[in-house]
């Protein structure tokens, strides 16, 4: 059996996201995590495991100011087990993963999982505090070697993945612009998106530019905002609140792409991740009804719909064009509550989150029709991890 068959979501939390909030991270993180346990039908003394990416950390201000210490404190919470994933590790999906191994090895039964980011807050503070590279003051890491060429962020690296696409397989500027204007027209659904706005394709190609072929429209939305899971046993999930939703399979593996590892500007290494999850999985790509796909920037978007096998090789940019087949009425709705394009940047853990809104039903005005029973779930640019989400009624 594989382990994460095992293992369910029972209940979820959103707070509130805002530029910025009006709550402190930590505010926002209790609130999150109660919600997510009273969701389940749990009480706080249910919980027994936390999990939580990365960590509290100061790596970039905002990034991450609330660790697994700081909620248990919070909560009074008293845990068997506990994990803060590294920033090496599998991306914002570690939590989840470390999650599903505690549940399955019998550490825990239900773990809450969450992520936090105040990145709104610190923008507010000092825009460049948001230089992934540091500070005026000091430049850290790998950026070293990027920062004395103006690369300080992500955005000029991706675009170069942009334009290898585009010379590869011709993907032209409005195709690469269907993802943020449907974005955007999901996000209209979202009362909880930080824009909701219409914005067309003349909006869209008349946007400011970032580093060329990326727009400001193409980039996610530094957001203040907490969302939290539990996590637990499927034996026990069938006795909570909510049709359990399990995890048929999960892709964790890395492979070569991304910031730190960039030999080919074809990929970013989502296909290893993507060919994990499918030789896991019992469940054909026909199956998935819904879509939440990473979009820290656009292009990221095209690279995951395509390593996913949701698209053949190059094909991505005549699928999404006119945004007709990733509607709420196409064949591969996709990201349904504005993504983080529109909706805010929760580091992945936003997609997880709609996801789970899609498959209980929950999305009102962005409502897949015909409730949807399986999604797919991918997060990260240059640490992976994807996942496919079952509804057991």
């Amino acid at each position: 059996m594989i382990a994460e068959r095992n293992v369910a979501i029972t209940g979820v939390g959103l707070s509130e996201v805002g530029r910025p909030a009006q709550s402190s991270a930590l505010g926002l993180t209790v609130e999150a995590a109660l919600q997510a346990i009273a969701d389940a039908g749990l009480e706080v003394a249910d919980i027994d495991g936390i999990s939580t990416y990365p960590g509290a950390s100061n790596t970039g201000p905002g990034f991450a100011p609330v660790g697994a210490q700081d909620l248990r404190l919070a909560l009074g919470m008293d845990v068997s087990w506990y994990s803060s994933a590294a920033l090496d590790s599998p991306s914002q999906f570690s939590a989840v993963a470390n999650a599903i191994g505690a549940v399955s090895a019998g550490l825990a039964s239900h773990v809450l999982v969450f992520r936090t980011v105040s990145e709104a807050t610190s923008r507010l503070r000092d825009k460049q505090g948001q230089s992934w590279a540091g500070s005026a003051d000091e430049i850290w890491g790998f950026w070293e070697w990027t920062a004395p060429y103006g690369v300080e962020s992500p955005v000029p690296w991706y675009a170069t993945y942009a334009q290898r696409y585009m010379y590869d397989h011709g993907l032209t500027e409005e195709q690469l612009g269907a993802v943020a204007v449907n974005a955007r027209r999901m996000a209209a659904g979202n009362p909880a998106a930080i824009y909701r706005d219409p914005l067309s394709m003349e909006d869209y190609l008349q946007g400011r530019s970032i580093s060329w072929p990326l727009r400001i429209f193409d980039c996610d939305v530094p957001v203040d905002g907490s969302v939290a899971f539990v996590v637990s046993r499927l034996d026990d999930a069938h006795h909570l609140s909510n049709p359990p939703l399990r995890f048929e399979a999960i892709g964790t593996a890395m492979g070569a792409g991304g910031l730190r590892d960039p030999r080919s500007l074809s990929s970013f290494g989502a296909e290893k991740a993507a060919s994990m999850l499918w030789d896991r999985s019992r469940i054909q790509r026909s199956s998935v009804r819904v879509a939440e796909i990473y979009d820290g920037m656009s292009i990221l978007t095209v690279h995951w719909l395509e390593a996913l096998g949701f698209c053949p090789p190059g094909a991505v940019g005549p699928f999404i064009e006119g945004g007709e087949n990733i509607g709420l009425e196409g064949s591969l709705p996709l990201n349904t509550g504005g993504g983080q394009l529109s909706a805010g940047r929760l580091h992945g853990l936003g997609h997880l989150h709609e996801a789970c809104t899609q498959l209980w039903g929950r999305g009102g005005a962005r409502q897949v029709p015909n409730q949807p029973d399986v999604a797919a779930v991918s997060m990260g640019a240059y640490g992976l991890g994807c996942a496919l989400l079952v509804r057991e009624d």
